[in-house]
């Protein structure tokens, strides 16, 4: 079902749509987004997340002025703030420190485990849960994420392992919208982005 010709339709910006469509086949058949319903909604969420494929490891490269605004909490002043604008390395060992299995600020592990993937996968614990369901040692070799092959299973068994398969089948008098968003929450966290991944979906379910 999914082609080349249908990812350059759906994502024109998609970098090389021969080794995604080449890459996602087997990722989507082993966790079982085999029917239309669930194919339309991966996509539009890895889609979004990814930027058409194009982006697959976590951009920390913010202002000061930014930081205050992402990360108000830790970053309250622009003084605050200043230590760690545009210094990836530094923010995201801060940031995401103590959390999602990673360690302290000083272990680095929160740079090293940042976003990455299709689904931008975060923290030591995902990294290590997906390598084990793939067979890949992403803890030793997180860059793997950015390579499509593991990139399309980790992302497609992070879709399945949280339920996300149920969510997108259709169901009669079913509210379409409210299962996309909560979709959307368990893969972003919130709903960032919402409406624009679900004309996402409405676009990609035309072509498919």
């Amino acid at each position: 079902m999914l082609t080349a010709d249908t990812l350059k339709r759906v994502f024109p910006l998609c970098p090389d749509p021969d080794a995604w469509a080449k890459a996602l086949a087997p990722a989507l058949d082993r966790y079982e987004i085999n029917t239309r319903d669930r194919i339309c909604s991966f996509l539009a969420q890895t889609g979004h997340e990814s930027g058409q494929f194009r982006t697959l490891v976590e951009s920390l490269n913010y202002s000061a002025a930014r930081l205050t605004k992402v990360w108000p909490k830790r970053f309250p002043t622009l003084a605050a703030a200043t230590p760690y604008a545009q210094n990836e390395q530094k923010l995201g060992s801060f940031v995401y420190a103590n959390r999602l299995g990673n360690g302290d600020a000083s272990s680095g592990d929160g740079f090293r485990y940042r976003g990455r993937g299709l689904i931008q996968l975060t923290g030591k614990s995902n990294y290590a849960a997906a390598g084990k369901a793939i067979g890949v040692d992403l803890v030793s070799h997180p860059e793997y994420l950015q390579q499509p092959p593991y990139a399309a299973l980790s992302a497609a068994w992070f879709w399945q392992s949280h339920g996300l398969n149920a969510l997108a089948d259709d169901k009669t008098d079913d509210d379409d919208l409210e299962d996309f968003r909560e979709i959307t929450r368990r893969i972003n966290g919130g709903l960032v982005g919402v409406q624009e991944r679900f004309a996402l979906y409405k676009q990609i379910e035309s072509v498919l």
